[in-house]
């Protein structure tokens, strides 16, 4: 098997001659990559490696992707396919389609080459290659085919060369004899967990149902199983393992169990199992730190089933309010009968004891899937959160006058759905305009709306978020008197409700320099960037010091989805993070 002193030590010409295979025919990039020698890991090696077809140009990368076989295609049928491409093909079972299957692949190959003028490329090997029974199987590979053919060309072409690095991240892996055990379990774990769903078709776990206490039980099971010495489930359900250390204070850590509707495997979840590994981890080796491990699996973030949301990390800083209790689902269950059915004690003095006692506390941190693109595109498996932004949002109306679409003319119209799309623009400006600062008009409705009707009403929402409160209520105060003006100028009047008002969260100075250190010693670039969407360290911040450690996400890093997905490399190396964040406390 191959070492990275091997590499290191190796005469430029001898560099690109061991590194052959790992992108296919383009032994440039390994003689780009090996100016940046030595390579303190094998994670280095890989995001150097991809550092350079980042760089490249559209030329070279296209190069890159045409140097690429088609699934299932000519080469295969011809058996010129490179050693790397016919195993990898094989293992996913696409030297064994049907005829169906076949005429089919060989279809979406000709649209797609036609579409974009360079072969579909896919790790089919999948996000978890080591396991059995995780590669992608021909339908899967045959539906996402179908889904990125109708990719914008520029779109497509970064995906393409986001599974590029994927297929030779996998090669580097088999090259060194690698096997990412840990991010494996953290993957099987993830898998396993989603069996427990609210609904068959698509992973949905809302607080209080039958599937939120099976997954509250099997979180526990796994607790007792990795060697935690406490294991319970707190008024609100949260799921609480202690692993016990020498000294008298405690780490916090952990995220939340339930999901949103049509969720994917890893939001929330991802930062419970990585310190559970930990755990398992100094269990078997028979260690102790120097501090308690207090590793929490927050029972309700996503505000799906009732109008409150943050219930099991608001009832950790005593922020529980005694209303919430009456609230009421859709189906006119009251959140109090909701926990009680699942044996939840309900009552304010059981969730006021829920409450830490900060001084007995080293501070919070939280490991998540990014939910977005950046990490994605730059091409790195991890980054530091600087701060959780602060938003605001509403729900809003513009009232005008419905009249006949073909009579009125365009001077003299009251059109309530124009009002409301400059309003989508100047604030789509003036976020672009600032840095960290973002809004969305994710909801828009005409009432009663018609295609020969100007529109009289158009509801709609609004979020701002930005990474401090100052930059966020800017950006509110300028988009209310934006809102103010597009209506007094179109003879227009509106309503506008707060929903929501919340601060932002920078993380702590001493924290986040932790996770950087960590980072570094895996051989990593430190990248920064805030967090816009909210989490669990955000209410922690109002007891604790937190910071947070983001992993990449891929299909362009999209969350609250089924798609959502994190490889078993990215999962180690936040694992491995974890570990040297915790040995850093010594």
């Amino acid at each position: 098997m191959m070492k990275l002193d091997d590499l290191n030590n190796a005469s430029a010409d001898d560099f690109v001659a061991l590194l052959d295979g790992t992108y296919e025919h383009s032994p440039w990039i390994a003689g780009r990559a090996a100016a940046a020698r030595p390579f303190k890991t094998l994670a280095a090696l890989k995001v150097a490696l991809a550092r350079v077809v980042r760089e490249a140009s559209v030329d070279e990368q296209q190069g890159l992707i045409r140097a690429h076989p088609e699934l299932a295609g000519k080469a295969a049928i011809a058996g010129t396919l490179t050693a790397e491409s016919t195993n990898e093909q094989q293992k996913a079972g696409l030297t064994a389609c049907s005829p169906e299957e076949f005429a089919r692949l060989q279809k979406l190959n000709a649209e797609y080459n036609a579409r974009f003028g360079w072969p579909f490329i896919l790790a089919v090997r999948g996000p978890n290659p080591y396991s059995p029974g995780t590669a992608f199987t021909r339908a899967e590979i045959i539906a996402t085919f179908e889904r990125r053919l109708r990719a914008h060309p520029d779109v497509e072409r970064a995906e393409c060369l986001r599974q590029i690095h994927r297929i030779a991240e996998i090669r580097l892996n088999d090259k060194f004899g690698v096997e990412p055990r840990l991010g494996q379990q953290l993957w099987n774990w993830a898998a396993e967990l989603a069996a427990h769903s609210d609904t068959e078709e698509f992973l949905t776990c809302t607080y209080a149902t039958p599937a939120h206490t099976a997954v509250a039980q099997q979180l526990m099971a796994w607790m007792r199983d990795c060697g935690f010495d406490d294991v319970s489930r707190d008024a609100v359900g949260n799921v609480v393992g202690v692993y016990k250390g020498t000294g008298d204070r405690r780490l916090l850590t952990g995220s939340h169990y339930d999901t949103v509707r049509r969720a994917g495997r890893f939001d929330g979840r991802l930062g419970i199992f990585v310190p559970m590994l930990v755990v398992r981890e100094l269990h078997r080796a028979g260690r102790r730190l120097p501090f308690d491990l207090e590793v929490i699996g927050f029972s309700e973030e996503e505000g799906q089933r009732f109008p409150a949301d943050f219930l099991g990390s608001s009832a950790l800083i005593g922020a529980f309010q005694p209303g919430w209790l009456d609230q009421t689902d859709t189906d006119g269950v009251t959140l109090r009968d909701a926990m009680q059915a699942t044996g939840l004690a309900a009552t304010m003095d059981a969730i006021a004891a829920c409450r830490r006692d900060p001084s007995r506390y080293l501070g919070f941190v939280e490991v998540h899937i990014e939910q977005g693109p950046v990490l994605d595109g730059l091409d790195l498996p991890l980054g530091i959160v600087t701060s959780i932004n602060g938003s605001r949002r509403y729900i809003g109306e513009i009232v005008g006058l419905a009249s006949h679409a073909g009579t009125t003319p365009m001077g003299q119209r009251r059109d309530a759905a124009a009002g409301v799309a400059e309003l989508i623009l100047f604030t789509e400006q003036r976020a672009a305009g600032a840095a960290d600062v973002v809004g969305t008009v994710g909801m828009l409705e005409v009432p009663s709306g018609s295609i020969n009707v100007i529109p009289g009403r158009c509801r709609f929402s609004l979020d701002l978020r930005a990474t401090t409160d100052e930059a966020r209520d800017a950006l509110d105060a300028d988009v209310r008197a934006k809102l103010d003006e597009i209506c007094q100028r179109r003879g227009l009047s509106f309503k506008l409700q707060p929903t929501l008002a919340a601060n932002a969260a920078p993380s702590d100075a001493a924290w986040q320099s932790r996770w950087e250190n960590a980072v570094a010693e895996l051989g990593l670039p430190i990248h920064r960037l805030p967090s816009g969407a909210g989490h669990d360290a955000m209410k922690l911040h109002e007891l604790l010091p937190q910071a947070m450690l983001f992993v990449r996400g891929g299909n362009g890093g999209i969350s609250h989805n089924p798609l959502e997905s994190v490889t078993v490399d990215d999962a180690e190396l936040a694992v491995q993070a974890f570990q040297r964040l915790t040995a850093s406390l010594n």
